[in-house]
Protein backbone atom coordinates (compact mmCIF):
# COMPACT_ATOMS: atom_id res chain seq x y z
CA UNK A 1 0.00 0.00 0.00
CA UNK A 2 0.90 3.39 -0.57
CA UNK A 3 2.38 5.58 1.81
CA UNK A 4 1.21 9.37 1.26
CA UNK A 5 -2.24 8.80 1.13
CA UNK A 6 -4.68 11.65 1.86
CA UNK A 7 -6.83 10.95 5.22
CA UNK A 8 -10.04 12.73 6.16
CA UNK A 9 -11.78 12.43 9.86
CA UNK A 10 -15.14 13.96 10.45
CA UNK A 11 -15.08 14.46 14.57
CA UNK A 12 -11.76 14.84 16.09
CA UNK A 13 -11.97 13.54 19.42
CA UNK A 14 -10.67 11.07 21.36
CA UNK A 15 -10.61 8.05 18.87
CA UNK A 16 -10.93 10.19 15.89
CA UNK A 17 -7.91 12.12 17.57
CA UNK A 18 -5.81 8.77 18.32
CA UNK A 19 -6.62 7.18 14.56
CA UNK A 20 -5.24 10.44 13.33
CA UNK A 21 -1.89 10.52 15.73
CA UNK A 22 -1.22 6.87 14.77
CA UNK A 23 -1.49 8.12 11.12
CA UNK A 24 0.75 10.72 11.50
CA UNK A 25 3.39 8.91 13.43
CA UNK A 26 3.36 5.57 10.67
CA UNK A 27 2.76 7.58 8.19
CA UNK A 28 4.62 10.87 8.08
CA UNK A 29 4.35 11.11 4.37
CA UNK A 30 0.31 11.34 4.61
CA UNK A 31 -2.24 14.17 3.99
CA UNK A 32 -4.42 14.79 7.01
CA UNK A 33 -7.61 16.94 6.78
CA UNK A 34 -9.98 16.92 9.76
CA UNK A 35 -13.64 18.94 10.10
CA UNK A 36 -14.77 19.08 13.48
CA UNK A 37 -17.40 21.79 15.34
CA UNK A 38 -14.67 21.90 17.95
CA UNK A 39 -12.63 24.49 16.66
CA UNK A 40 -10.14 24.35 19.75
CA UNK A 41 -9.43 20.87 19.11
CA UNK A 42 -8.74 21.20 15.20
CA UNK A 43 -6.33 24.15 16.63
CA UNK A 44 -4.81 22.02 18.84
CA UNK A 45 -4.34 18.98 15.62
CA UNK A 46 -3.01 21.66 13.92
CA UNK A 47 0.12 23.03 16.43
CA UNK A 48 0.38 19.26 17.30
CA UNK A 49 1.68 18.38 13.43
CA UNK A 50 -1.53 15.75 13.57
CA UNK A 51 -3.59 17.42 10.81
CA UNK A 52 -2.24 19.62 7.53
CA UNK A 53 -5.58 21.42 7.05
CA UNK A 54 -8.45 22.01 9.30
CA UNK A 55 -11.97 22.84 8.24
CA UNK A 56 -15.07 24.95 9.40
CA UNK A 57 -17.18 22.66 7.43
CA UNK A 58 -17.00 19.43 5.15
CA UNK A 59 -16.79 20.46 1.56
CA UNK A 60 -14.67 20.02 -1.59
CA UNK A 61 -11.80 19.60 0.56
CA UNK A 62 -12.75 15.70 0.84
CA UNK A 63 -13.04 14.80 -2.73
CA UNK A 64 -9.01 14.25 -2.30
CA UNK A 65 -8.86 11.58 0.25
CA UNK A 66 -8.11 7.78 0.05
CA UNK A 67 -9.78 7.08 3.09
CA UNK A 68 -12.52 9.42 5.38
CA UNK A 69 -13.17 8.46 8.78
CA UNK A 70 -16.59 9.13 10.52
CA UNK A 71 -15.38 9.85 14.09
CA UNK A 72 -18.40 12.12 15.45
CA UNK A 73 -21.43 11.37 17.21
CA UNK A 74 -23.41 8.19 15.97
CA UNK A 75 -26.49 10.16 16.29
CA UNK A 76 -24.87 12.68 13.85
CA UNK A 77 -23.92 9.77 11.00
CA UNK A 78 -27.17 10.40 8.48
CA UNK A 79 -26.59 14.04 8.59
CA UNK A 80 -22.84 13.81 7.91
CA UNK A 81 -23.32 11.31 5.28
CA UNK A 82 -25.43 12.95 3.39
CA UNK A 83 -22.42 15.61 2.82
CA UNK A 84 -19.99 13.50 2.77
CA UNK A 85 -21.66 11.67 -0.19
CA UNK A 86 -21.83 15.03 -2.35
CA UNK A 87 -17.75 15.11 -2.32
CA UNK A 88 -16.53 11.35 -2.35
CA UNK A 89 -14.57 10.44 -5.01
CA UNK A 90 -15.47 6.72 -6.29
CA UNK A 91 -11.74 5.09 -4.95
CA UNK A 92 -12.03 6.74 -1.32
CA UNK A 93 -12.65 4.46 1.49
CA UNK A 94 -15.33 5.35 3.86
CA UNK A 95 -15.44 3.75 7.55
CA UNK A 96 -16.45 4.86 11.25
CA UNK A 97 -15.56 4.37 14.92
CA UNK A 98 -19.03 3.54 16.75
CA UNK A 99 -19.61 0.62 19.17
CA UNK A 100 -23.01 -0.51 16.98
CA UNK A 101 -22.42 -1.29 13.50
CA UNK A 102 -26.30 -2.15 12.40
CA UNK A 103 -27.16 1.28 12.49
CA UNK A 104 -24.55 2.68 10.67
CA UNK A 105 -24.45 0.05 7.89
CA UNK A 106 -28.11 0.92 7.40
CA UNK A 107 -27.54 4.44 6.49
CA UNK A 108 -25.02 3.42 4.29
CA UNK A 109 -26.65 0.86 2.13
CA UNK A 110 -29.70 3.87 1.76
CA UNK A 111 -26.75 6.29 1.02
CA UNK A 112 -25.90 3.82 -1.89
CA UNK A 113 -22.64 3.78 -0.65
CA UNK A 114 -21.89 0.36 0.37
CA UNK A 115 -19.45 -0.98 -2.31
CA UNK A 116 -17.16 2.16 -0.44
CA UNK A 117 -18.00 1.27 3.39
CA UNK A 118 -16.30 -0.54 5.65
CA UNK A 119 -17.02 -0.54 9.64
CA UNK A 120 -14.88 0.16 11.98
CA UNK A 121 -15.01 -0.07 16.22
CA UNK A 122 -11.13 0.32 17.79
CA UNK A 123 -11.92 -1.51 21.10
CA UNK A 124 -9.84 0.93 22.89
CA UNK A 125 -11.34 4.09 25.07
CA UNK A 126 -11.23 6.11 28.41
CA UNK A 127 -13.44 7.59 30.83
CA UNK A 128 -11.43 10.95 29.39
CA UNK A 129 -13.31 12.40 25.78
CA UNK A 130 -11.91 15.22 23.33
CA UNK A 131 -8.68 15.02 21.43
CA UNK A 132 -6.59 16.84 23.92
CA UNK A 133 -6.90 13.24 25.66
CA UNK A 134 -6.42 11.42 22.48
CA UNK A 135 -2.68 9.57 21.92
CA UNK A 136 -1.42 6.89 19.37
CA UNK A 137 -0.85 4.52 22.07
CA UNK A 138 -4.78 4.09 23.07
CA UNK A 139 -4.46 1.79 19.49
CA UNK A 140 -1.34 -0.47 20.36
CA UNK A 141 -2.33 -4.32 20.73
CA UNK A 142 -6.15 -2.88 20.95
CA UNK A 143 -8.88 -5.32 18.88
CA UNK A 144 -10.03 -3.46 16.07
CA UNK A 145 -12.63 -5.11 14.47
CA UNK A 146 -13.81 -4.28 10.82
CA UNK A 147 -17.62 -4.90 9.60
CA UNK A 148 -17.10 -4.80 5.72
CA UNK A 149 -20.35 -4.27 3.26
CA UNK A 150 -20.94 -7.43 1.02
CA UNK A 151 -20.37 -5.43 -2.13
CA UNK A 152 -16.83 -4.45 -0.84
CA UNK A 153 -13.79 -5.86 -3.09
CA UNK A 154 -11.74 -8.55 -0.77
CA UNK A 155 -8.59 -6.18 -2.34
CA UNK A 156 -9.93 -3.21 -0.48
CA UNK A 157 -10.77 -5.07 2.51
CA UNK A 158 -7.23 -6.86 2.82
CA UNK A 159 -5.18 -3.13 2.08
CA UNK A 160 -7.57 -1.16 5.09
CA UNK A 161 -6.92 -4.54 7.38
CA UNK A 162 -2.81 -4.16 6.37
CA UNK A 163 -3.83 -0.40 7.58
CA UNK A 164 -5.37 -0.90 10.71
CA UNK A 165 -2.48 -3.46 11.43
CA UNK A 166 0.20 -1.53 10.81
CA UNK A 167 -1.23 1.33 13.17
CA UNK A 168 -0.43 -1.29 16.16
CA UNK A 169 -3.93 -2.45 16.40
CA UNK A 170 -5.35 -5.93 15.85
CA UNK A 171 -7.82 -6.42 13.08
CA UNK A 172 -10.88 -9.08 13.19
CA UNK A 173 -12.94 -8.83 10.51
CA UNK A 174 -17.11 -9.49 11.62
CA UNK A 175 -20.37 -9.37 9.82
CA UNK A 176 -22.15 -6.17 11.45
CA UNK A 177 -24.79 -8.16 12.45
CA UNK A 178 -22.38 -10.59 14.37
CA UNK A 179 -20.60 -7.51 16.00
CA UNK A 180 -23.85 -6.17 17.65
CA UNK A 181 -24.71 -9.34 18.99
CA UNK A 182 -21.45 -10.05 20.08
CA UNK A 183 -20.92 -6.51 21.75
CA UNK A 184 -24.66 -6.61 23.57
CA UNK A 185 -23.04 -9.77 25.26
CA UNK A 186 -19.93 -8.93 26.06
CA UNK A 187 -20.35 -5.19 26.52
CA UNK A 188 -23.39 -3.87 26.52
CA UNK A 189 -25.45 -6.42 28.99
CA UNK A 190 -22.72 -6.27 31.43
CA UNK A 191 -23.07 -2.47 31.22
CA UNK A 192 -27.00 -3.12 31.64
CA UNK A 193 -26.64 -5.57 35.02
CA UNK A 194 -24.11 -3.54 36.48
CA UNK A 195 -25.83 -0.40 36.66
CA UNK A 196 -28.92 -2.71 37.47
CA UNK A 197 -27.04 -3.63 40.32
CA UNK A 198 -25.82 -0.48 41.49
CA UNK A 199 -29.19 0.88 41.51
CA UNK A 200 -30.59 -1.70 43.65
CA UNK A 201 -28.13 -1.13 46.25
CA UNK A 202 -28.97 2.40 45.87
CA UNK A 203 -32.76 1.78 46.36
CA UNK A 204 -32.16 -0.81 49.13
CA UNK A 205 -29.75 0.76 51.52
CA UNK A 206 -30.45 2.05 54.26
CA UNK A 207 -30.82 6.17 55.38
CA UNK A 208 -27.27 5.86 56.72
CA UNK A 209 -26.22 4.32 53.49
CA UNK A 210 -24.26 1.48 55.35
CA UNK A 211 -24.41 -0.65 51.77
CA UNK A 212 -22.52 2.30 50.17
CA UNK A 213 -20.11 2.55 53.23
CA UNK A 214 -19.20 -1.12 53.38
CA UNK A 215 -19.40 -1.78 49.68
CA UNK A 216 -15.84 -3.01 48.60
CA UNK A 217 -14.20 -5.95 46.93
CA UNK A 218 -16.21 -7.81 44.43
CA UNK A 219 -18.80 -5.39 44.42
CA UNK A 220 -16.87 -2.45 43.31
CA UNK A 221 -15.18 -4.49 40.85
CA UNK A 222 -18.02 -5.68 39.23
CA UNK A 223 -19.74 -2.22 38.82
CA UNK A 224 -16.84 -0.32 37.79
CA UNK A 225 -18.44 0.05 34.52
CA UNK A 226 -21.32 1.66 36.28
CA UNK A 227 -19.46 4.93 36.23
CA UNK A 228 -19.38 4.90 32.83
CA UNK A 229 -21.42 7.79 30.18
CA UNK A 230 -24.64 7.82 30.93
CA UNK A 231 -25.46 9.86 27.36
CA UNK A 232 -23.09 6.67 25.62
CA UNK A 233 -24.87 4.25 27.37
CA UNK A 234 -28.16 5.01 26.48
CA UNK A 235 -27.59 5.64 22.66
CA UNK A 236 -26.32 2.30 22.90
CA UNK A 237 -29.49 0.78 24.20
CA UNK A 238 -31.72 2.66 21.30
CA UNK A 239 -29.34 1.44 18.38
CA UNK A 240 -28.72 -1.89 19.64
CA UNK A 241 -31.79 -2.56 21.88
CA UNK A 242 -32.65 -5.65 20.03
CA UNK A 243 -29.57 -7.74 20.55
CA UNK A 244 -29.83 -6.31 24.16
CA UNK A 245 -33.39 -7.20 24.84
CA UNK A 246 -32.96 -10.25 23.52
CA UNK A 247 -29.99 -11.12 25.25
CA UNK A 248 -31.60 -9.79 28.68
CA UNK A 249 -34.40 -12.11 28.00
CA UNK A 250 -31.66 -15.06 28.65
CA UNK A 251 -30.21 -13.45 31.09
CA UNK A 252 -33.69 -13.29 33.33
CA UNK A 253 -34.43 -16.37 32.70
CA UNK A 254 -31.05 -17.71 34.15
CA UNK A 255 -31.58 -15.39 37.17
CA UNK A 256 -35.03 -17.00 37.87
CA UNK A 257 -33.87 -20.70 37.34
CA UNK A 258 -31.19 -20.20 40.37
CA UNK A 259 -33.57 -18.33 42.48
CA UNK A 260 -35.48 -21.43 42.06
CA UNK A 261 -32.18 -23.44 43.11
CA UNK A 262 -31.78 -21.28 46.01
CA UNK A 263 -35.30 -21.38 47.47
CA UNK A 264 -35.12 -25.17 47.22
CA UNK A 265 -31.86 -25.35 48.73
CA UNK A 266 -30.59 -27.55 45.30
CA UNK A 267 -27.05 -27.87 46.75
CA UNK A 268 -25.76 -29.78 43.52
CA UNK A 269 -27.13 -27.26 41.33
CA UNK A 270 -25.95 -24.38 42.81
CA UNK A 271 -22.44 -26.00 42.58
CA UNK A 272 -22.87 -26.62 39.48
CA UNK A 273 -23.40 -23.02 39.01
CA UNK A 274 -20.83 -21.53 40.25
CA UNK A 275 -17.88 -23.92 39.34
CA UNK A 276 -19.16 -23.90 35.44
CA UNK A 277 -18.97 -20.23 35.98
CA UNK A 278 -15.41 -20.37 37.09
CA UNK A 279 -14.04 -22.97 35.15
CA UNK A 280 -15.00 -21.19 32.19
CA UNK A 281 -14.04 -17.29 33.70
CA UNK A 282 -10.68 -18.88 34.09
CA UNK A 283 -10.11 -19.83 31.09
CA UNK A 284 -9.89 -16.14 29.85
CA UNK A 285 -6.73 -14.98 28.69
CA UNK A 286 -6.36 -12.44 31.17
CA UNK A 287 -8.15 -14.69 33.90
CA UNK A 288 -6.33 -15.37 37.26
CA UNK A 289 -7.58 -18.23 39.42
CA UNK A 290 -10.38 -19.00 41.67
CA UNK A 291 -13.55 -16.65 41.92
CA UNK A 292 -13.43 -12.60 40.67
CA UNK A 293 -11.86 -11.00 43.54
CA UNK A 294 -10.73 -7.97 44.23
CA UNK A 295 -7.56 -7.27 42.21
CA UNK A 296 -4.59 -4.66 42.80
CA UNK A 297 -3.63 -3.99 39.46
CA UNK A 298 -2.54 -1.00 37.19
CA UNK A 299 -2.42 -0.29 33.23
CA UNK A 300 1.19 1.41 31.89
CA UNK A 301 0.65 2.77 28.31
CA UNK A 302 4.01 1.58 26.72
CA UNK A 303 5.40 1.25 23.01
CA UNK A 304 4.76 -2.06 21.12
CA UNK A 305 8.50 -2.62 20.62
CA UNK A 306 11.11 -5.31 21.76
CA UNK A 307 12.14 -5.45 25.63
CA UNK A 308 9.13 -3.20 26.80
CA UNK A 309 7.40 -5.44 28.95
CA UNK A 310 10.84 -6.75 29.76
CA UNK A 311 11.53 -3.37 31.06
CA UNK A 312 9.06 -2.88 33.08
CA UNK A 313 9.71 -6.04 35.04
CA UNK A 314 13.18 -5.26 35.83
CA UNK A 315 12.09 -2.00 36.65
CA UNK A 316 9.80 -3.38 39.28
CA UNK A 317 12.41 -6.61 40.57
CA UNK A 318 14.82 -3.70 41.15
CA UNK A 319 12.76 -1.99 43.37
CA UNK A 320 11.60 -6.18 45.02
CA UNK A 321 8.04 -5.80 44.27
CA UNK A 322 6.33 -8.84 43.02
CA UNK A 323 4.53 -9.54 40.03
CA UNK A 324 1.34 -11.58 39.97
CA UNK A 325 0.25 -11.47 36.28
CA UNK A 326 1.21 -9.09 33.56
CA UNK A 327 0.11 -8.79 29.96
CA UNK A 328 -1.25 -6.94 27.17
CA UNK A 329 -4.83 -6.09 27.37
CA UNK A 330 -6.01 -6.11 23.68
CA UNK A 331 -10.03 -4.67 24.78
CA UNK A 332 -9.73 -1.57 26.66
CA UNK A 333 -12.89 -0.33 25.20
CA UNK A 334 -13.58 1.66 28.53
CA UNK A 335 -10.12 1.59 29.96
CA UNK A 336 -6.67 3.32 29.37
CA UNK A 337 -3.30 1.49 29.13
CA UNK A 338 -2.15 -1.22 26.90
CA UNK A 339 -0.54 -3.18 29.71
CA UNK A 340 -1.72 -4.58 33.01
CA UNK A 341 0.29 -5.81 35.75
CA UNK A 342 -1.80 -7.27 38.66
CA UNK A 343 0.39 -6.99 42.10
CA UNK A 344 -0.16 -9.12 45.44
CA UNK A 345 -0.95 -6.22 47.29
CA UNK A 346 -2.62 -3.14 47.73
CA UNK A 347 0.36 -1.14 48.79
CA UNK A 348 2.58 -2.05 45.75
CA UNK A 349 0.04 -0.27 43.33
CA UNK A 350 1.41 3.08 44.60
CA UNK A 351 4.84 2.00 45.07
CA UNK A 352 5.27 0.51 41.77
CA UNK A 353 2.94 3.69 40.30
CA UNK A 354 5.74 6.24 41.73
CA UNK A 355 8.61 4.15 40.35
CA UNK A 356 7.25 4.05 36.78
CA UNK A 357 6.15 7.46 36.59
CA UNK A 358 9.57 8.61 37.64
CA UNK A 359 10.95 6.49 34.51
CA UNK A 360 9.01 8.57 32.29
CA UNK A 361 6.06 6.13 32.28
CA UNK A 362 1.74 6.64 32.32
CA UNK A 363 0.01 5.06 34.23
CA UNK A 364 -3.66 4.59 35.46
CA UNK A 365 -4.67 2.90 38.30
CA UNK A 366 -7.65 0.00 37.91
Amino acid sequence: MKTDFTCGFVGLGLIGGSIARAIRDFYPDSYILAYDINQEALKAALADGVINLSLSSIGKEFSGCDYIFLCAPVSENDNYLSQIKKYMSPTCLLTDVGSVKTDIHRHIEQAGLSSQFIGGHPMAGSERTGYINSKTLLLQNAYYILTPCEGISQETIREFKELIASLGAIPLLLSYTEHDYVTAAISHLPHVAAASLVNLIRQSDSPNGIMKLIAAGGFKDITRIASSSPVMWQQICLTNGENISRLLDDYIHSLIQIKKEIDRSGAESLYQFFDQARIYRDSFIDASSGPIKKSFTVRIDIADEPGALAAIATILALYQISIKNIGITHNREQADGVLQVEFYEESSIKKAAEILASKGYTIYPK
